[in-house]
């Protein structure tokens, strides 16, 4: 008999480390995780690289787990395998830690692991290993991933704020807002939201072909929570110079623009997971915009703006209006559980 024929829900017992849990892990999780890299249910995996390794973890406890565009499956892989894309890396290999919450849907797990698993193999990632546990009914959020990548170094160096200088463009590689505001959308049941989707999406083929740009690629950086302000301010934090950029020229889609505007939300606030922020040197930024402009996910790639002598540690952005107004950290409490 099938496991969900015979419960169809999780229980505490299956994160006790007896029978039921060696059920959930044999006949559930490992059967849909399982691959040419992840051949036994053992401690550790073994891993060879040739040359320099990235190594990064991420949590996910996004709300709700499934939401247009993704779910937080395809989230754990694609969000772990972007930070190695966006330091220089090819993502490689993953694990994949599990926390479940008593009476979270088997079915739905299934799911979850299955849009995992299909994420990283199309992208040529393997899961080598991984962890479960169970917690007591409210006492978790449904279920919780932690995801553990390792990546091979690609860019020849660091990508580095104290790379920067002066006159180096700002770039982001596709529109920005859609995951927070679509996420919002779904846990909120919002009518507004029903042309939002995620932009969730594996990030390194385009950040590889920047890789060739070589000095004149800087720095890159996945505008994840808090959004395109919170990069451009934590860029500016760190050195000594200010960061001018365009609103105008700032993508953002027409359904996100409008949900915002509803909302009293700013774009550029929002999470992002399918864009980054990179800064190139001023002779490479037609260079990589042509690049990036060869993906569907970066066909609305930009120059947004360029570092500036002046201002130092601000950001300062003209405004659609023809204003100015500096652009801070996002404040208060910002949207929870987006990732």
């Amino acid at each position: 008999m099938d496991i969900l024929s015979r419960t169809p829900f999780i229980r505490l017992e299956h994160g006790s480390g007896g029978a039921l849990s060696r059920e959930l892990v044999e006949e559930l999780i490992y059967p849909i995780l399982k691959s040419d890299t992840y051949t036994e249910l053992n401690d550790a995996a073994c891993i060879s690289a040739k040359g320099d390794l990235l190594y990064t973890t991420d949590t996910y406890v996004i709300d709700p787990p499934f939401f247009p565009g993704g779910d937080i499956g395809k989230l754990a892989v694609f969000g772990t395998c972007n930070d190695l894309a966006v330091s220089g890396g090819k993502p490689d290999f993953l694990s994949v830690g599990l926390v479940l919450e008593e009476g979270f849907p088997l079915d739905q797990l299934k799911k979850i692991l299955r849009s995992a698993s299909s994420a990283a193999g199309e992208n040529g990632v393997s899961i080598l290993t991984g962890d479960t546990k169970v917690v007591p009914q409210g006492k978790g959020g449904g279920i919780f991933i932690n995801t553990s990548g390792i990546g091979e170094r690609r860019f020849p160096g660091d990508l580095s704020v104290s790379r920067i200088t002066p006159g180096d463009r700002i770039i982001v590689s596709g529109p920005v807002g859609s995951h927070g505001i679509t996420v919002l959308a779904a846990r909120e049941h919002l009518s507004v939201g029903n042309r939002l989707e995620s932009d969730c999406a594996f990030l390194f083929p385009l950040c590889e072909s920047l890789y060739p740009l070589g000095k004149g690629l800087r720095f890159m950086r996945d505008a994840t929570r808090g959004g395109l302000s919170a990069i451009l301010n934590e860029i500016v934090s760190q050195a000594p110079f200010g960061i001018e950029a365009e609103e105008v020229n700032i993508p953002v889609l027409d359904p996100v623009r409008s949900v915002s505007d509803i909302l009293g939300l700013n774009p550029l606030d929002v999470a992002n997971e399918g864009v980054f922020v990179a800064v190139v040197a001023p002779d490479a930024a037609n260079s990589a915009i042509e690049k990036l402009s060869r993906f569907e996910t970066g066909k609305r790639a930009a120059v947004i703006g360029r570092v500036i002598e002046d201002h130092a540690g601000k950001v300062v952005l003209g405004t659609e209006i023809g204003g100015t107004r500096i652009l801070d950290f996002p404040r208060g409490l910002l949207l929870p559980r987006i990732c």
